[in-house]
C-alpha cells in the first residue's frame, strides 16, 4: 500500500487531470472526414439512434444517448446483454445502432450488431480498432484512440472513457447546431430540476 503525504496526493491528482486534459485536447488531431460522415448519418436517421456499449463503454454510451436526446436527436441507450435475450426486437430498419467498444471484440456487442444489421439497421462503430470484428461489420467507423498512458495499467478506463465521452460531445453539439435545435425546444423536454427553473424564468 502506497503512503503519500497530502501534498503528494494533490500533486498526483493534478498529474492525472493534466494527463487526461492532454488526451482530450489531442482529439482534434484525430477528427477526420469520418466525423462528418458519422454526424451526417445521425442527422439523417429516420428512426432512433440506439447506443450500446459494454463495461465502462456502457457508461459512456448511456451518457451519449441522454445528451443526444437533450440536443434534439431521438436517441436511446440499449443494453447489448438484454438485446441478445430478445431486446433486439426493438431495432428496426429505420434505426442506427451506434456501438462504443474499445477493442471491438466483445461477444455480446458483436452478436447484437449482427442481429441489428440483419434487421436492416445501419451500424456505426466507435472504436480504437477499425479492423476488429465490429469495425468490419459496421457501415461507418468513428476511429478514436486514447493514449495508453491515460489509464492506470493502460487498462482501467479512466482517462480513455473521458476522451471517448468528449468525442461524443463533439457529435452532440454538431447535431444540435445542424438541427437548429433551440433553447426553447430544449425547454419543452427539460422542465425539471434547476435547468427547468432557469428556462422557465426566461419566460417571465
Amino acid at each position: 500500500m502506497a503512503k503519500l503525504t497530502p501534498q503528494e496526493m494533490l500533486a498526483r491528482a493534478r498529474e492525472v487531470v493534466e494527463c487526461e486534459a492532454r488526451a482530450v485536447a489531442g482529439l482534434k488531431t484525430q477528427f477526420t472526414d469520418q466525423l462528418a460522415q458519422v454526424a451526417q448519418m445521425l442527422l439523417d436517421c429516420p428512426g432512433h439512434v440506439l447506443i450500446a456499449g459494454a463495461g465502462t463503454s456502457r457508461a459512456v454510451a448511456q451518457r451519449f444517448a441522454h445528451l443526444l436526446a437533450c440536443c434534439g436527436t431521438p436517441a436511446l441507450f440499449i443494453s447489448a446483454a438484454d438485446a441478445i435475450h430478445g431486446g433486439a426486437g426493438s431495432v428496426t430498419s429505420r434505426d442506427i445502432l451506434y456501438i462504443i467498444s474499445k477493442g471491438g471484440q466483445s461477444t455480446e456487442i458483436n452478436r447484437f450488431a449482427q442481429i441489428a444489421k440483419d434487421r436492416g439497421a445501419r451500424i456505426i462503430a466507435h472504436t480504437e480498432q477499425p479492423d476488429s470484428p465490429l469495425g468490419r461489420l459496421s457501415d461507418a467507423v468513428f476511429h478514436i484512440v486514447a493514449p495508453e498512458s491515460v489509464d492506470p495499467y493502460g487498462m482501467i478506463a479512466t482517462g480513455s472513457s473521458l476522451t471517448n465521452a468528449a468525442a461524443c460531445d463533439a457529435l452532440c453539439v454538431l447535431l444540435l447546431e445542424l438541427r437548429g435545435y433551440t433553447k426553447d425546444q430544449f425547454g419543452q423536454t427539460h422542465p425539471g430540476g434547476a435547468v427547468g427553473v432557469k428556462l422557465d424564468a426566461r419566460k417571465v
